[in-house]
């Protein structure tokens, strides 16, 4: 049985590099708004999973975030500093994996540069907060999934793939080549 990638006419398998791969993270970010922060995933323990705002990515590619130092989240990445993170653009495309490394500091001039109002949310003494942390996460691989043409065209080629009894896929994806 032939697989669906060679029923496909066209080429659905790109790899990123260099300046490629800071555009997919940056706009996997701006479509998402956030990222499903991963912990603990080679302590071979279930691994933890939250939800998290990025609150900077730098143009060397790495993600910086705001986190309360006594959180789960810190005392896990101190255990294993290994952390996934997963971006959903939408229900259909901008799908976005990055494995990276993560550190922890309490940098004030970083904290400062970070600071957003809404953050009091969690930080109730403002930027000021004793509690607060910066997490650096830097990619060491990744992977994405994605349209060629916008899901408009996507739509449209699955419709007439349909009807047609052919793959007609506007899928792209490949691999970070960090």
């Amino acid at each position: 049985m032939d697989s669906i990638n060679k029923q496909q006419e066209e080429n659905n398998y790109k790899d990123l590099e260099g300046e490629e791969i800071l555009e997919k993270i940056n706009e996997a970010n701006e479509k998402s708004k956030s990222c499903f922060f991963c912990t603990s995933i080679r302590t071979g323990e279930k691994f933890a999973t939250r939800p998290m705002s990025v609150q900077k990515i730098d143009e060397k590619g790495n993600l910086w975030f705001l986190s309360s130092i006594d959180s789960h989240k810190n005392q896990q990445i101190a255990l294993d500093p290994t952390v996934q993170l997963l971006f959903k653009g939408s229900d259909y495309s901008d799908f976005l994996t990055l494995y990276g490394n993560a550190s922890i500091s309490t940098d004030k001039d970083i904290i400062k540069e970070l600071w957003n109002p809404i953050l009091k949310t969690w930080f109730t003494d403002g930027i000021e907060d004793k509690r607060i942390s910066v997490i650096k996460v830097t990619p060491i691989d990744g992977y994405y999934w994605d349209t060629k043409h916008g899901e408009t065209v996507a739509f449209a080629k699955q419709m007439v793939g349909a009807m047609l009894g052919k793959t007609l896929d506007d899928s792209i994806e490949g691999r970070l080549k960090l």
